[in-house]
């Protein structure tokens, strides 16, 4: 068991020396003619992995373009903190099932020293404040460049703000799948029953180990698609099928839902999100190229 934990981490390792390298291809633009040149002159082996001539001068091409990130950033008063940087990287670590001295580790077997991905975790951090901070007024989207951008697609989406009170069966941590199983029995004999919130509600309360949380509104804007499915299917004054979570069995009562403000659709909202993405990734874009030219950072 443990050499295969060994191999997969390993594997997770090299995906992310991959990405990285992948990412330096993309922002840099080098050519492929060139690439395939490149790419066979393998400079060493580490741990039976080919590092090759390319790897080395896009992974230093990466570290320049992150550095240039973050002086300019720093140049307008901009400057996060280690911790900040360091709390993303034991984010990205548990997201790979692993702590942040495992994820160095398996980084280092790739060839990848942790200065490195965290020099690019503070850049991709940095730069879009600094970008949305320094051409605020070129982002900005009116109406019209929604109602433009809403011309060529179906704008039948209709948005509903939903006022729902969570219910929790409570389930200690470590209980038996037994246990679990009679929880959710449970839950589901109280969805069967409630019929309104008054009374539901109400009922709930008095069941043992149940806690009836307070009532919280929420935007179909606001939440996935999946969940939107699993509110518009169920009446209001019903209960939500139960989930199973960190906590305990969970259902929601759906008490009231009313049509959204006309600017709060799902449609407009991804109109909206989708519009801001493409001026972002455009000024990102010339506002990098002017740094490069600035310092003298010309690849080909």
């Amino acid at each position: 068991m443990a050499r295969k934990r060994t191999k997969r981490m390993t594997s997770q390792g090299c995906r992310i020396c991959r990405n990285l390298l992948a990412a330096a291809v993309l922002v840099i633009g080098v050519s492929a003619p060139a690439t395939l040149a490149r790419a066979q002159q393998i400079v060493v082996i580490v741990n039976g992995d080919p590092i090759t001539a390319l790897d080395i001068e896009q992974r230093s091409k990466l570290i320049q373009l992150s550095t240039l990130k973050v002086r300019e950033a720093k140049k307008w008063g901009i400057d996060l903190p280690n911790s900040d940087v360091d709390n993303a990287y034991a984010s990205m670590a548990s997201r790979m099932r692993l702590t942040p001295e495992q994820l160095t580790e398996q980084l280092a077997k790739s060839g990848i020293h942790i200065a490195t991905l965290k020099a690019r975790i503070k850049a991709d951090m940095t730069w879009p404040q600094l970008v949305r901070g320094r051409y605020q007024s070129s982002l900005q989207i009116g109406d019209k460049d929604i109602l433009t951008a809403l011309e060529s697609k179906s704008n039948d989406s209709v948005g509903y703000d939903y006022t729902l009170r969570p219910i929790l069966f409570l389930v200690p941590t470590g209980s038996p799948e037994p246990f679990v199983e009679g929880r959710k029995r449970e839950a589901e004999g109280l969805r069967s029953r409630f019929q309104d919130c008054e009374s539901g509600i109400a009922f709930a309360r008095a069941l043992k180990d149940v806690a009836v949380r307070d009532q919280v509104i929420r935007s179909s804007a606001d939440i996935p698609a999946e969940l939107r499915k699993v509110l518009d299917g169920v009446e209001v004054g019903r209960l939500t099928p139960p989930e199973v979570t960190k906590f305990g069995i969970e259902m929601f009562a759906i008490c009231a839902k009313k049509e959204s403000a006309a600017d709060n659709s799902p449609v407009r909202r991804q109109a909206r999100e989708s519009i801001m993405a493409q001026r972002y990734e455009q000024r990102s874009k010339q506002y990098l190229q002017e740094l490069r030219r600035g310092a003298m950072l010309e690849y080909k």
